[in-house]
């Protein structure tokens, strides 16, 4: 869902270059994004799409031996985010003003330990079927940054995407490590970290679809 334009969140960025980064400001941090944060050895965890940034921070403060990026294409949400940030000031998050599309341009050859999908747009369209996050493009970008052992984590309310999904990583050689049709009625969920339109489609009644998945094995 795309947000209403915030007139304040460009000078709001600009104030704040140690918390966020852009991918028109951004220089050759591929392969360097460990020296953003206070500890740089740190896997690194990677959400894109994090919308208001509930599950990210959460995740944040959850797992703090962990290091998290929050990708966002759109300016507005992730302005949301980041006035969260400048509050909490949690040394293992940054944010990331950018698209996934462009992800190699970002990041390195094996430099994120997880990839997080969280309620992306499904693009319902056939024609439209190439801006999925998990059509063969993205999906080929994936395999490349993640790290050995490294999964691809997904979550949707969406039955559509979560079956195109389903065919595509395995169409890619995919190995699936985790599949629910129902998450929020398994072990699982005891840890599960929700993000805002997860609680509120859950309070509906909506199942929550998701599984884990790992690339081909890199030879």
């Amino acid at each position: 869902m795309r947000l209403r334009n915030k007139p304040w969140v460009p000078d709001l960025i600009a104030a704040n270059p140690a918390l966020i980064v852009t991918a028109d400001s951004q220089q050759d941090l591929a392969g360097k994004w460990g020296a953003r944060f206070a500890n740089p050895d740190l896997p690194i965890q990677l959400e894109i799409g994090s919308g208001k940034g509930q599950f990210i921070i959460g995740m944040a403060q959850k797992y703090p031996e962990l290091n998290f990026i929050g990708m966002e294409l759109q300016s507005s949400a992730i302005g949301m985010i980041l006035q969260k940030q400048i509050e909490l000031q949690l040394p293992n998050l940054q944010l990331f003003l950018g698209d996934g599309a462009d992800l190699t341009e970002f990041f390195a050859p094996e430099e994120v330990a997880n990839v997080y999908l969280n309620f992306s747009d499904p693009w319902p369209k056939t024609k439209h079927a190439k801006r999925r996050l998990t059509y063969a493009s993205f999906l080929a970008q994936y395999q490349i940054v993640l790290a050995k052992n490294g999964q691809l984590k997904l979550k949707t309310d969406n039955s559509g995407l979560f079956e195109y999904s389903i065919m595509s990583l395995n169409q890619a050689g995919w190995l699936f490590d985790f599949i629910s049709v129902d998450l929020h009625h398994t072990e699982r969920q005891a840890e599960n970290v929700e993000t805002e339109y997860e609680q509120k489609f859950a309070a509906r009644g909506q199942v929550i679809y998701a599984l884990d998945a790992m690339p081909p094995i890199k030879k």
